[in-house]
């Protein structure tokens, strides 16, 4: 009998569970997009490492300083052991392989795949590379001499390129004309590709008679394990072998650790889409218990138990989840191919198209069933309360708790909440630590807010709408009061759009201080004129350096590189170059020792933390696996563009191969309109490089915030949206529950515009109480998170403008949501209203 309830009640109610469904798709589709999407690039990069060739083994460097550069090679193999390793019993053949940066430059002057995915020069292999059949010649043939290069088709369609062409690559801070013999398809991942002859890579990437590994093919009847150990015997110091499927698992385990974390960091949108529609659907189900509880009372007097009516009402949110998983599986296809073409536009090519694994199913139907049922369990455990004395009743109400025990438990969970909130705030534990405590402590938070919501709704509600009645009468008197007959649904109702928000409000908070920080920071620290960067990996080369200096109006010229070492054991960055050029660039004063070279200096902060003082010494471990002893000449002020350690150019260069800076301070003469032309003009032909002043520079850092903000609200977009439909949900419902009292307030007199005015009103007052929510919190989450940062973050600044935008959009929000149950409500039959039951 029961079933056949459920099947009606979905059946007549096909409108109100739609809506729901709404909150059920969107929440689920972030988290199908994101699993398919995680899965294509975890497929697209089995594809790049698929191992096709035969067993082989890997001599390379071992650098004791972890680097970020995958492209470096702190630690080459000497050309010179190629023949010892040939006559290692099992060794098939031996091939060098040289690694480095090479960026393709299209007709325009502009670098092929911009900064994101890795450019990688090669020399050429008798296959094009180690990984066998990776790889196909589709044109041309191989590179011979410096001057002609093999590139992979998708650098050579995007250039429109073809084998004959003359390129420009950028090497070691130089531009090489080139010609293109060849061109190789292969699955790159939007990474670019081109390919020397071996002494011509040797001499451009790395150093002559160097390489940065040297593989080793086994021999028929051997394995990659005996041959690893046979050749590791033969090494000298600083080299090691490793397998070709050891090679793979580190190569797949960095890939899955970036992809965990991306994979991670959507989840979280994802997880805020759910707990928005959550709401949704816990007030959906609330309002439609409530409509029927003669009708759920009714089955209690004909014989149902408490038991059937909970599983009557999970059975239509089963339905409900089912439907909305299978909509948002497939709305989550098409999130996962937007999620793929943005991608795209930052380097990363997925061009095989989406790959389609059980997970996103499995976890889909997962989400969206669990979800819809956890929060109508609540609403169908009031139903089944309802006593069947009820249906004789038709004043009859669900049970409701009262709002002073409701405060009690808000307020505790709001504690709890505030609690993990100020563990994770200061910082005591890791990474992923302080983001679980900060994420426990920011739903705890919404909760206490939604449950708080109820208490607080009704005043506030009534301050924001206590203007109505003056402005619209009769009509705006119902708007003001009607909020409050229903405190809960009216708290739930903004709940769901105040976490949105509040996140929104929480990031243009911290960027906001950003931005007033990175403005002090720069008028206070930025001592030169002008400053010449490289935004690429290759740094700045000697012919730009001596254009720059040999300028007309230059009058000073200070060279800038940084590197990776291990101070004391600590992995740590390192600014290189004459120290008191450079704290005259950032205008920092050296407050012990002296700026001399030979040595190192350490800023205030740096010094203190690691316990060193002018004079003291310390070991120092580089990239290229030796060690010196340095000794601290100097400690100076606490400066953001200068770093916390400046080492001399000679220790940089001594440990770094093609040391080449990557930042010119540059004085001039006049800092006019004419000196900053002829900078522009010397910088102009090589890619990658660009000309800053002190507004440049706050405009390039408030771009990128502003890029961050963006790329976070359009992330949030989704639950706001989410929130939107629930509005509309609660004002549709509101308006059907409330059926016969409309069809009355038409019969005394109110007219169809006053009755619609009436809904507009009371939607405008939810939606700005949950904006203003939402908004008060988001200040306040970000409060805090600045003045943990405090050292980091020294300014707070609070947005105000846009503060008063979301404000307006909530009221506009509430508007728009209420258009279409307000005209639904003025078409109402006044007969039939009236005899609604």
């Amino acid at each position: 009998m029961m079933r056949k309830v459920t099947l009606r009640n979905l059946a007549a109610h096909k409108l109100r569970l739609v809506l729901t469904a709404l909150s059920v798709i969107l929440g689920v589709a972030f988290v199908a997009g994101t699993l398919i999407f995680t899965d294509t690039m975890n497929k697209t990069f089995d594809d790049i490492f698929a191992d096709d060739g035969p067993p082989s083994v890997s001599v390379r460097g071992v650098s004791p300083v972890e680097t970020f550069d995958e492209t470096a090679t702190p630690v080459p193999v000497p050309e010179t052991l190629l023949d010892s390793l040939a006559k290692v019993p099992g060794v098939a053949s031996v091939e060098g392989a040289v690694q480095g940066n090479a960026i393709i430059i299209d007709k325009e002057g502009d670098p092929i795949g911009g900064g994101g995915a890795p450019q990688f020069g090669f020399n050429w292999a008798d296959d094009g590379t180690d990984d066998g059949d990776a790889w196909t010649m589709v044109a041309g043939r191989a590179p011979s001499g410096d001057g002609e290069v093999v590139i992979d088709l998708a650098s050579a369609e995007k250039g429109g390129f073809t084998v004959g062409d003359r390129i420009k690559v950028a090497v070691a801070g130089s531009l090489q004309d080139v010609t293109i013999s060849g061109v190789l398809d292969g699955t790159t991942g939007g990474a670019t590709f081109v390919f020397w002859e071996t002494p011509a890579a040797q001499k451009l990437l790395l150093a002559p008679g160097q390489f940065s590994s040297v593989t080793l093919k086994v021999a028929s009847g051997g394995t990659e394990k005996e041959l690893a150990e046979r050749v590791a015997a033969t090494l000298p110091d600083g080299l090691e072998a490793v397998t070709g499927e050891q090679m793979l698992e580190e190569e797949r385990s960095d890939i899955d650790s970036l992809l965990g974390i991306m994979r991670g960091f959507l989840l979280a949108f994802a997880l805020v889409s759910i707990v928005v529609g959550s709401f949704n659907i816990f007030n959906t189900f609330s309002m439609l218990v409530g409509q029927r509880t003669r009708e759920l009372a009714l089955l209690r007097a004909v014989g149902a138990s408490r038991r059937q009516v909970i599983l009557a009402v999970l059975g239509e949110a089963v339905a409900v989840g089912l439907v909305g998983s299978t909509l948002g599986l497939a709305l989550g296809a098409g999130l996962a191919a937007l999620l793929s073409a943005f991608f795209q536009t930052q380097g990363l090519d997925l061009s095989d198209g989406l790959a389609f694994t059980a997970t996103p199913v499995i976890f889909s139907y997962l989400v969206g069933v669990v979800v819809t049922c956890v929060a109508a369990f609540f609403p169908a455990l009031r139903a089944s309360r309802i006593p069947p004395v009820a249906a004789m009743r038709d004043d009859v109400a669900p049970p409701q708790r009262s709002l002073r025990i409701r405060g009690i438990i808000g307020t505790a969970v709001a504690l709890i909440g505030v609690l993990f909130l100020g563990l994770g705030l200061t910082g005591t534990g890791g990474t992923q630590e302080t983001m679980s405590l900060l994420g426990v402590g920011v739903l705890l938070v919404w909760l206490a807010a939604a449950i708080l919501a109820a208490v607080i709704g009704s005043p506030v509600v009534r301050v924001l709408a206590g203007w109505y009645p003056k402005a619209f009468g009769v009509a705006g008197k119902m708007a003001k009061e009607n909020p409050g007959r229903n405190p809960r649904r009216t708290a739930v109702t903004a709940v769901a759009l105040m976490i949105g928000l509040s996140l929104v409000t929480t990031v243009n908070v911290i960027s906001s201080s950003l931005g007033a920080t990175t403005d002090r920071m720069i008028d206070e620290q930025f001592g030169i004129d002008y400053a010449v960067a490289s935004t690429s990996q290759q740094g700045l080369g000697p012919d730009l350096v001596k254009a720059v200096r040999e300028l007309p109006g230059v009058v000073g010229v200070a060279e800038a590189g940084n590197g990776e070492f291990k101070l004391n054991g600590e992995n740590t960055w390192y600014t290189a170059g004459d120290p008191r050029a450079l704290l005259d660039a950032g205008n920092a004063e050296v407050v012990a020792g002296e700026a001399a070279a030979g040595g190192l200096l350490l800023s205030e902060s740096t010094a203190k933390s690691a316990a060193l003082k002018t004079g003291d010494t310390a070991q120092a471990t580089f990239p290229d696996g030796k060690t010196e002893t340095l000794t601290v000449t100097g400690v100076f002020t606490d400066n953001e563009l200068i770093g916390d350690r400046l080492l001399s150019p000679e220790i940089w260069k001594a440990h770094t191969p093609r040391a080449m800076p990557n930042l010119l301070t540059v004085d001039t003469e006049k800092t006019d309109a004419a000196t900053r032309k002829a900078l522009d003009g010397v910088v102009d032909a090589y890619p990658g490089v660009m000309v800053q002043d002190q507004n440049d520079l706050k405009d390039q850092i408030q771009s990128q915030l502003d890029g961050f903000v963006l790329f976070f609200t359009l992330m949030l977009a989704l639950s706001v949206i989410i929130a939107v439909f629930g509005v509309v949900n609660t004002i549709v419902l509101s308006v059907i529950e409330r059926t016969r009292e409309l069809g009355l307030l038409r019969a005394v007199g109110l007219s169809r515009q006053q009755l619609r005015g009436m809904v507009w009103l009371e939607s405008i007052a939810i939606a700005l109480f949950g904006g203003l929510l939402g908004i008060g919190l988001g200040v306040a989450f970000g409060a805090a998170i600045q003045q943990s940062l405090s050292e980091e973050i020294n300014v707070l600044s609070i947005p105000v403008p846009f503060l008063i935008g979301c404000a307006v959009f909530s009221a506009l929000v509430g508007f728009l949501a209420s258009l279409w149950p307000a005209w639904r409500a003025g078409r109402m039959d006044v007969l039939q209203a009236i005899a609604t039951q």
